[in-house]
């Protein structure tokens, strides 16, 4: 089959029976266009099937009004919402996101943000693997970037996360409060700050209401459903188990839940558990599970604004130190429970 025929613009201005100028004008609103010779420039574009080239825009112009997204798991429920904030506020504002998933793998998560730079996009919005760098050359840069959810150890302009002491606190607390004393929790690999942060207000918590913190009712590590069944398995074999157990994101919390059923423990009756990340399968469970919420489209939103402030201060100039911190919601069911020796 022969390869199609790439139009130009100035196929695009014979057909319309204009000069390129005008058709420019109307591709790039730079100068004013009659309503008349404008609708003749679009007719012509949709019978030739013309599309600007937009890397030659880009070039031209210094604008691509592109951004990029990097995310580690777009498997995991939480970041599709994520983007979809982010995309939202982006197509709110002229722009369109190329979106790249990087498996958890600093390797693949380095060749992504290559491609996206060689791509000439704007920013980027980025969660970064466990114990990954791959983003420095960036920030050496100065490219604006905006770290989402998952924060680097050193502190950097632009970010934006949930409060995750606060989150962990507040969760720890409504255990307390119920009466638990025994608590557990099940922790993603302390490498990644949402998990560093909970297990701290967690720990607060605890140490406000004088409990102690038992080694082997904490157990922390990977962040995927095999690693929540493993750990599920290892309190549940105790000789004592926990009465009352955290656990620090949704994909742990399913591993969890299956530990659960093979052990045939029954919630809350012999174990009140409680979450991170709502959704609206969680009412649905058997019991309905307590959780603390978080903003997710609103952290997309908020990241893509944020980015696009500091695009516009690389441009003139400026730069913005802007380190955004969102509030979460306790949200509770019926998985939570005052322990048996309590009722």
């Amino acid at each position: 089959m022969p390869e199609r025929t790439k139009c130009t613009m100035r196929d695009v201005a014979r057909l319309a029976g204009v000069s390129t100028s005008t058709v420019s004008a109307v591709l790039n609103s730079t100068v004013p266009v009659s309503p008349e010779r404008k609708k003749w420039v679009l007719e012509a574009m949709a019978a030739l099937d013309y599309h600007p080239d937009a890397i030659a825009r880009s070039l031209k112009t210094g604008k691509s009004n592109v951004v990029g997204i990097v995310v580690p798991d777009i498997t995991n429920a939480f970041y599709p919402e994520v983007v979809r904030g982010a995309e939202e506020a982006a197509q709110s504002a002229g722009y369109s996101v190329l979106l790249c998933d990087s498996n958890e793998n600093p390797q693949a998560e380095e060749r992504h943000l290559a491609a996206l730079f060689s791509r000439r996009v704007e920013g980027v919005l980025l969660a970064p693997c466990v114990n990954s760098m791959a983003y420095q050359a960036m920030v050496n840069r100065r490219f604006p970037m905006v770290f989402v959810d998952r924060l680097p150890p050193a502190t950097v302009d632009g970010t934006v996360s949930t409060d995750n002491v606060h989150a962990g606190y507040v969760a720890a607390k409504h255990l307390i409060e119920l009466g638990h004393q025994r608590i557990g929790m099940v922790v993603g690999h302390l490498g990644l700050s949402p998990h560093r942060d909970r297990l701290e207000g967690f720990r607060k918590a605890m140490q406000e209401s004088h409990f102690p913190i038992l080694d082997e009712c904490l157990i922390s590590g990977g962040v995927q459903i095999e690693d929540g069944l493993a750990a599920g398995h290892r309190l549940l074999d105790l000789a004592v188990p926990p009465t009352a157990l955290m656990v620090s994101n949704n994909t742990l919390m399913l591993g969890i839940l299956q530990a659960l059923e093979e052990k045939k423990v029954s919630v809350p009756q012999d174990l009140s558990v409680i979450g991170f990340d709502d959704y609206i399968w969680n009412r649905y469970f058997n019991p309905s599970l307590t959780s603390v919420a978080q903003s997710t489209h609103e952290m997309g939103r908020r990241s893509l604004e944020l980015l696009l402030s500091i695009i516009k201060g690389s441009k003139d100039g400026t730069r913005q130190e802007t380190h955004i911190r969102l509030n979460t919601e306790l949200r509770i069911r019926n998985s939570t429970f005052p322990p048996p020796a309590t009722r």
